[in-house]
């Protein structure tokens, strides 16, 4: 949503907008979102005014789930630790629904009780 050059950026902004909440998240996937965003300072700057203000929480995973992100990551070759600690969020607010553009990877993810992650993404 923030980056305007990104292929998905007319769907986030549509999805992200109708959600209007807070939305949760770790420390994990902001590391890696502000990696992305980086060369955009100004979308970088949104996206840390909208932690500081609390319209997205971020989540500790680490200590207590380190077992469970390395087994994650072990089970998936092509899991990453961000993915793996969203799939760990998932696991804890079972109810609660994934924003991601990678149905590649999302599809294939199970949380601990067999399930996939509930998602929310664009169409095929």
């Amino acid at each position: 949503m923030l980056n305007a050059l990104d292929a998905y950026h007319a769907w986030s902004t549509v999805a992200l907008r109708a959600l209007d909440d807070v939305f949760h998240t770790t420390e994990a996937v902001l590391t890696e979102t502000c990696y992305l965003l980086q060369p955009s300072r100004p979308a970088l700057k949104a996206l840390m005014d909208a932690v500081e203000i609390g319209k997205i929480a971020v989540h500790p995973i680490f200590p207590n789930e380190t077992a469970r992100i390395n087994a994650l990551i072990q089970k998936y070759q092509q899991m990453d630790l961000a993915d793996a600690t969203l799939v760990v969020l998932s696991e804890q607010h079972p109810r609660a629904k994934l924003i991601t553009i990678d149905r590649k990877d999302f599809t294939v993810y199970r949380r601990d009780d067999g399930h996939p992650v509930p998602c929310i993404m664009p169409q095929g």
